[in-house]
């Protein structure tokens, strides 16, 4: 959906301009040079505000935000299976039996079959990782709890920072806007015995970098860190249903009732009803 508001964006901004009366070549005109200066010094200050990773990770998450929709309701469902078939094969055979899944995930016949699971990279790590945690150790639910919690913080430690970063571009745009005004009023000051056409026309010029600090600030990279926030939100929170089927289970809950403890974690809108998850988890049964 960021394409279709991008769309929605210029079309009614600028439409509404023309419709007005506004001649769009005026700022098509100056827009070049003033997005020169503008996104130059908002450029320069993003390189140097931030290290390396952090700037090539807003870049990332900037472009996944214009398509990412986040987990929906069918990524849901294929969680909860694997983690069902996953306990299922852990209740049945022990652990010997797990470990050649969680070690070598890529060859796992059982990972591999959810493919919406094997691209979140973090998600198999948090799984996996804490999986050989449990085997190793003698670890309490609690202790699970925090190892997961602490997890999870760091994962997103640095797509926050990413976030914060391209949020701090949108909030500094309007004021390098009024420097390519000023600028321009600058210029203008060399023309003023050449009369009243040629200096509105660079005072008009002028005006459209105020004009494009406020739009994108406010109209583009604003609400593109928005969405990335909401991105790193729905990433966690499909974590999360990890982190409270693995607590279960550290528990001793039979795998069906980890599942309902993953299920619950879900927003409503992304769940699965109850009968939804049942069949999924009776598909798996009926497979094994």
């Amino acid at each position: 959906m960021g394409f279709v508001g991008i769309l929605l964006v210029f079309g009614l901004v600028f439409g509404g301009f023309i419709i007005a009366g506004g001649h769009i070549h005026v700022i098509l005109k100056a827009a070049p040079i003033e997005m020169m200066i503008i996104g130059g010094a908002a450029l320069g200050a993003y390189v140097i505000a931030n290290p390396m990773k952090v700037i090539k990770m807003g870049i990332k998450l900037s472009i996944k935000a214009m398509t990412s929709k986040g987990p929906q309701k069918k990524e849901y469902t294929e969680l909860l299976q694997m983690l069902f078939q996953l306990f299922q094969l852990f209740r049945k055979d022990g652990p010997q039996a797990v470990e050649k899944h969680i070690e070598n995930p890529d060859k796992s016949e059982i990972f591999t079959a959810y493919p919406s699971f094997m691209k979140n990279h973090h998600a198999v790590h948090y799984l996996c990782d804490t999986m050989k945690v449990v085997f190793a150790a003698d670890l309490s639910p609690y202790d699970v709890d925090d190892l997961l919690n602490d997890d999870l913080k760091a994962i997103h430690s640095e797509e926050h920072m990413a976030q914060h970063a391209i949020q701090a571009v949108a909030d500094g745009f309007p004021g390098l806007g009024i420097v390519a005004a000023v600028l321009g009023i600058v210029k203008t000051m060399g023309h003023l015995t050449e009369g009243t056409e040629v200096i509105g026309s660079l005072i008009g010029a002028a005006l459209v970098g105020t004009m494009l600090g406020v739009f994108c600030a406010y109209g583009l990279i604003g609400p593109t860190a928005t969405k990335m926030a909401a991105d790193i939100e729905a990433e966690g929170r499909y974590l999360q249903v990890i982190k409270a089927a693995l607590v279960a289970l550290q528990r001793g809950s039979p795998p069906i009732v980890c599942i309902e403890y993953a299920r619950r974690t879900i927003q409503p809108e992304e769940r699965p009803s109850f009968d939804e998850a049942d069949k999924a988890t009776k598909e798996i049964k009926k497979a094994a």
